[in-house]
This record gives structure tokens, sequence and C-alpha cells, in this order.
């Protein structure tokens, strides 16, 4: 049984090609077989992954990095139904960890991957904009989630707390400031090719296959990840004062009690709104759409759990 093992050594501010001389040396004493393929540059994950499952054959892929490098290695597996995937989570936010209940610890998350507890079912995401599509297996996002992965994506201060394992202020401290400064917009959402529905003042609305974004937040508590649903919460209609005091409440899913909190269930939904804003897949930016669509992959994809 041969493991390759996806690692972004930059991932948590370049602590990730320090996690993985930690956990090599384990691999070496046990005899696995295995290779490492490391990345260089954004999207670095994609072509290695996309060149490896190319022969369309069975593949252990083990991801050392954070939600976005995940992002990536699921959008170049040529075919998601032949690929076993296991992670250790070295991010900022760790969401996809956080989600499917996987060991924090660089050495127990391999652990899992060496002797799993059970294979489970993933579904995929699929995030359509202007023709592209791009898969996603956290969630997909426009608006005021995405601006903050936008601003993340080029912070400098991200950086910095990162080394001191202090991350998630990141996504706090620039959460704030776009709160203040983005104006909410009108949008339309359809659900499964349903009834519209019209909101007004709407600050994000995010289509989510795991319950936690954005470094912890518990938005969609109902959110499973092999339940052939996803997940949409919109965020609407509220001063910004009240979105403000509502946001610590997410991290334990208390907000969904609150009005001007919609969440439910659906197989696509389609989002127009006013004009366009950021886009995110799994905490990566994805440009500015007026427009998105998001449903699942007829596929899932087999994930190494505890």
């Amino acid at each position: 049984m041969k493991y390759t093992f996806i690692l972004n050594p930059n991932s948590r501010s370049g602590m990730g090609g320090m996690i993985w001389e930690t956990i090599e040396p384990e691999l070496i004493k046990r005899q696995v077989e295995y290779e490492c393929l490391r990345t260089d540059y954004p999207g670095h994950a994609m072509k290695l992954v996309r060149e490896l499952t190319a022969d369309r054959e069975e593949h252990i892929l083990a991801v050392l990095g954070g939600d976005g490098t995940v992002n990536e290695v699921i959008n170049g597996i040529c075919d998601i139904s032949k690929v076993t995937l296991g992670y250790i989570p070295t991010g900022s936010s760790n969401d996809f960890a956080r989600g499917m209940k996987l060991p924090k610890d660089p050495r127990k998350a391999l652990e899992v991957i060496l002797n799993p507890g059970e294979i489970k079912k993933m579904d995929v995401g699929l995030l359509t904009r202007a023709g592209k599509e791009r898969r996603f297996a956290v969630s997909t996002g426009i608006g005021f989630d995405a601006a903050i992965c936008h601003q993340a994506a080029v912070s400098k201060l991200k950086v910095l707390l990162n080394r001191l394992k202090l991350g998630k202020l990141t996504y706090v401290g620039i959460a704030l400031n776009r709160l203040f400064h983005d104006k909410p917009v009108k949008a339309e959402v359809t659900l499964d090719d349903g009834v519209t529905k019209q909101y007004k003042k709407v600050y994000f609305i995010a289509a989510m296959n795991n319950p936690y974004e954005g470094g912890g937040f518990y938005f969609c508590p109902d959110a499973r990840s092999s339940d052939r649903q996803l997940d949409v919460i919109i965020i609407s209609n509220l001063p910004k004062l009240a979105v403000l005091l509502l946001l610590p409440t997410a991290y334990k899913g208390w907000h969904v009690h609150f009005p001007g909190i919609s969440v439910m269930q659906c197989k696509k939904v389609c989002v127009k709104m006013e004009r366009a804003l950021p886009v995110h897949t799994d905490g990566e930016p994805v440009f500015l759409r007026k427009e998105i669509k998001a449903e699942l992959l007829k596929e899932q994809i087999r994930v190494i759990s505890a």
C-alpha cells in the first residue's frame, strides 16, 4: 500500500515544512511505502494531483496543508471515486479537519492515516460561475465571508499570527474591518430549481458541505458531509451592529435562533447578487461574481477517519 503525501511547506506561514520533518521519520521507522510531492506555488497541488491521477487508478493521497491545499487537491483529482483522502491539518483555519472530526495534532493525524478507524464517504461540492467550475470540500460563499478570505489571502498580519499560533485572530480582525466598510446588497436565491426568493440587505450567502467555515464559525450546525445535501446560510436584513453581536454566537451555532439568519437545505442553489462580490471555495478567493450556482457532484470521495 503506497501513500502519496501532498505537502504544502508554506502552510501556516512556513510551519508545514517543519511539521513534515517531524513526521517523516515515523514513516521511515515503520517502513511505510510513500512518496512526497511538495508544492512550490499556488495551484501546484492541483497540477501535481492531476498528473498523478491521470491513470484513473486507485490512489491514497495524504494532504499536509490547510483547507486551501485540500481544495487544490480535490480539484486536481481526475476521478474522485478512485481516491482515498487522508489529511494532516497545518493551515490557519482547518475547518475541513474540524468538520470531519480529524485530529489537529500532526502525529495523531498521521496515526489515523496509517491505522484508520473508518473510511467515510464524503460529498464534494461544485461551484459554477461564469461558465467555469470549481469543486469544494467545506463550503463556497459570496459576499462578506468571501471578502474576508480575499483579504486574509494577502494579509501580512496573518503570517505573524500564524507563527504565534493565533491564526484565528486574523479572520476576526478582518471580519470587523469588512463589516463596517462593506455595504449589504439585494439578492435572489433559488433552491433546487424551485421558487425564487428575494432578500434585502444581504451580507453573505454560503453553501456548506461541512458545518464550519472561517476558522471555526459553526455556521450550519446541521450540515453533514455525506447526506447528499448542501446547507445554505443567508445573513440579511440586519443592522451592522446586530451582525457584530451575532458573530461571536456563531462559534457555538447559537446564531441560527436569531432573526435575519436563514438556514435551509437543498441539492442545488442559484444566487444572483445586486452587484459583483467576492466569491470563495474553501476559503480560497475566486474573483468577483454577481451570479453563482452550487451543487454536489454525483461521485463521493473516500476520507480516512478516526
